[in-house]
């Protein structure tokens, strides 16, 4: 039974969706990072919020550990990078309280144009000062929006109902979506230079962190007002207290800080400011909603496989991952084969879907195969951190499908480019659910892939099999199965041999000193 850790509040439902899953799952909040440490060990699965900090030294010790997930969108409390490497899934809950933060958004905008707040306290003090808050109408104002994604687009869609215009700055904004939400795509520089109001909805990374810094503020408009529900350290705190300071923006609402618990920051006292504290998701409908959402994505992971909303993973829904699984198996093995027999750098590795398989799902399968493919090659490479780990390396990656599949149901073709040569190795899964090796650098083969074996390529000359095995019996190894291809009579032909346990080093070397033989090398397969 798979077991998940709760480590920060979430709505009870959650727990009880893990339990009628079948999910054994322990609440322990307020952890302190050793405690954390000291016990994550035993969990499959862990559920957090924004207190949880998942950490390198976190993600070290928890040796069983699968997935991570956030009720919310902000990960910045995980540490991404080494959940990869550990083979780690990370999901977020991108949609569950996205209309609650777009909400927040357009609050603080209206409280920040009107001076609510301030108002409000000046009243509660018993002061009658109309003639101190004048603010300013929303409407024919321009909004720019920095990040246009789910909440941002959102907020367009609120802002264009107050009859405001509405540009955006988002790399990831295609011209189409920008046209169907009414909004006009622009670059940072033209919506810094033209917005009344600004509002960030962007994740906190190395590109955006101090996106608005002291140099971007310079040249806002005069007045301008400034809305950062997102993420703290967007915005350079100290530049934004010197233009509000000098009236040069106008006001701020921050719901979001550099540092939290923000309880003390060089924007708090000033009457320009308005603040919240980390409001942003905080509604009933949005706590209940990305709390169930999370205990759902953890519990389909751990019970079926299915992958939704992860950040270091490809996306699979839970009616793909029983018809993916016998493909993964045979795409691991195929990259195992051919990371196995291979001596020198990659350079490219191309990977073929041909028949049914390339109408399934394939980005998982070239996840297996590059996982399959490195770990021979490489210390502590898994499903997950495969495809950065390739690209780290420069290693070229292409994928190619094809419904046209002449002899099998499904065909999957690997071709492996190193510095010295083009291997390539290809598979099918017979009866819908075995996997095949059928093909080995255009020589026809049909092997079933054991745990250990021996892989040889020879000359084509009477009398090898015999030698072969002679020589291993006289190794004492004894044969399970024998697989053997050739291109033509007289020409290359190779060998795969199941053997009954590890071979031998010196077995190995007798073998490659047979007459005829080219190369031979054991193989491992789990």
């Amino acid at each position: 039974m798979p077991k998940v850790l709760v480590s920060d509040k979430l709505s009870p439902r959650a727990v009880d969706v893990f339990k009628g899953r079948g999910i054994a799952v322990d609440v322990k909040t307020g952890l302190s990072p050793d405690e954390l440490t000291a016990i994550i060990g035993d969990y499959d699965g862990l559920a957090i919020r924004s207190a949880t900090k998942v950490t390198a030294d976190v993600l070290a010790a928890a040796s069983n550990l699968k997935v991570v997930g956030r009720a919310g969108i902000g990960v910045d409390n995980v540490d991404i990078a080494a959940a990869t490497q550990r083979g780690v899934v990370v999901m977020n809950t991108p949609f569950g309280n996205a209309i609650t933060t777009a909400e927040h958004a357009i609050a603080m905008m209206f409280a920040l144009a009107r001076q609510i707040p301030q108002a409000n306290a000046s009243t509660h003090a018993g002061k009658w000062e109309k003639n101190r808050f004048m603010g300013v109408e929303l409407t024919g104002k321009t909004l720019g929006v920095i990040g246009c994604g789910n909440i941002g687009s959102i907020v367009a869609e609120r802002a264009l109902g107050l009859r405001m215009r509405v540009i955006a700055f988002d790399p990831y904004l295609s011209p189409e979506r920008a046209v169907d939400l009414g909004v006009e795509k622009v670059d940072l520089d033209d919506l810094i230079a033209r917005s009344d109001f600004i509002t960030l909805h962007t994740p906190l990374t190395e590109k955006t962190r101090g996106i608005l810094n002291a140099e971007a503020i310079a040249r806002m408009k005069p007045g301008v007002r400034l809305i950062n529900c997102a993420r703290g350290g967007l915005i350079d705190e100290a530049a934004l207290k010197d233009a509000l300071e000098s009236g040069h923006v106008a006001g701020a609402a921050l719901d979001v800080f550099a540092e939290e618990p923000a309880r003390d920051n060089p924007l708090f006292g000033l009457d320009t400011v308005v603040c919240t504290p980390h409001l942003g998701a905080s509604t009933t409908e949005a706590q209940e909603n990305v709390a169930l959402q999370v205990a759902e994505q953890i519990s389909d992971f751990l019970l079926t496989g299915a992958v939704a909303n992860a950040l270091n993973m490809p996306a699979v829904t839970a009616e793909e991952a029983p018809r993916l699984r016998p493909y993964m198996k045979l795409c691991e093995q195929l990259g195992s084969f051919a990371g196995q027999i291979t001596e020198s750098g990659l350079k490219s590795v191309r990977i073929e879907y041909q028949g049914d398989v390339a109408g399934l799902n394939t980005r998982p399968l070239t996840a297996t195969v590059l996982q399959g493919l490195l770990s021979p090659l490489l210390e502590s490479v898994n499903m997950v951190s495969a495809p950065v780990v390739a690209r780290e390396r420069g290693i070229e990656i292409k994928e190619t499908r094809s419904e046209h599949c002449p002899n099998y149901h499904s065909l999957i073709r690997l071709e492996v480019t190193t510095e010295r040569q083009t291997r390539s190795v290809e598979g099918s899964l017979f009866g819908g659910t075995l996997p095949r090796i059928v093909r080995i650098n255009d020589i026809p083969v049909e092997a079933e892939l054991a745990p250990n074996m021996l892989y040889s390529i020879n000359e084509d000359k009477p009398g090898f099999i015999g030698s072969l095995g002679t020589t291993l019996g006289d190794s004492g190894v004894n044969i399970a199965s024998f697989h053997l291809g050739r291109s033509d009579a007289g020409g290359q032909a190779l060998c795969l041999v199941q053997v009954d346990g590890p071979l031998p080093a010196e077995t190995v070397d007798a073998v490659s000193a047979l007459p005829h033989v080219v190369r031979a090398k054991a193989l491992r397969f789990s």
